[in-house]
Formats: C-alpha cells, structure tokens, sequence
C-alpha cells in the first residue's frame, strides 16, 4: 500500500482551481496533475477539483466560489540553496502578482509564498541584527549580501 500524505494543503479557487493547479506545476520540478476532476452545480465558473503534486507534496485545489480568499495569514516557504533557485521562484510566482519585502511574494491567485535560503537561520545565528537590518530591506533575497551581513561588513 502507498504511503498516505498525513496533511495535504487544501487551495480554495473561484473558478481558476486547473489554472493554478497548472500554473504551479510549471514552476516546480518533481510536479504533476494528478487528477482533475468537473464539479457540476458548484459556484464557480468551470468549477472543477484538482489533486496535483509540487516538489513531492501533495496538494487539491477547489473551486468553490467567491466567499473564501487568501490572505498573508497563510504562506508556503520555499527552502533554496542557491541564488538561482532563489530568483526562479521570485520571479516565477510573482509573475503577474505582488512583490513584497523579506522575500514575500504573492502570486496572480493571491497565495502568498516566502522565498528563503536554507542558510538563513545560520546567517541570522553569526549576526542577528546586521542580517535583519539587511533582510528588511530586500524584497527578491539577495544570498551574497546577507553573507556580507552575517560577516559584519
């Protein structure tokens, strides 16, 4: 028997649920639709439930109307090691959405993503307060100068 995902995050669409579920597949590697299934009789215009899977996590998208949005309350971080991984993302999921400050975007849908180096809480560990002061004021994470920072230069 197949292992079993013990949590899937669970997206809430109006009508853009296919679109999305796409959408990301296109960023992640290791993605793919699973399965979309038409929802007859729901809300949303070509309403439909997707299962699809980024970077090895599961996630199901909904399309289930206009009364539930996204809001920064909820994000998914992505872990990158490189500079190059930190760009593909910035720049892919802000794509037609939102650039925002410490490495924030929200994407086209409005879900908000944090795009972080996995060198980060090291970083922060060797200078707190020259990395903070360096993090808050980027927007697209810059890798070389938080090392700059965390070397207290």
């Amino acid at each position: 028997m197949a292992d079993l995902q013990k949590i899937t995050p669970f997206l809430w669409f109006d009508g853009r649920a296919q679109e999305a579920a796409e959408f990301y597949v296109s960023i992640f590697p290791d993605s793919r639709i699973v399965n979309s299934s038409p929802l007859p009789g729901v809300q949303a215009e070509g309403a439909a439930l997707v299962s699809f899977v980024l970077a090895g996590q599961g996630f199901t998208a909904l399309d289930g109307g206009p009364m539930f949005q996204f809001s920064p309350a909820i994000s998914f971080v992505i872990n990158c090691e490189t500079q190059e991984e930190i760009d593909h993302y910035w720049f892919g999921l802000s794509k037609e959405g939102a650039q925002q400050p410490g490495g924030w975007v929200e994407d086209k849908f409005g879900l908000s993503w944090q795009i972080s180096p996995v060198q980060l809480e090291s970083l922060l560990a060797a200078n707190p307060d020259k990395v903070m002061e360096a993090l808050l004021q980027m927007k697209r994470i810059d890798l070389a100068a938080l090392e700059t920072a965390a070397n207290g230069e």
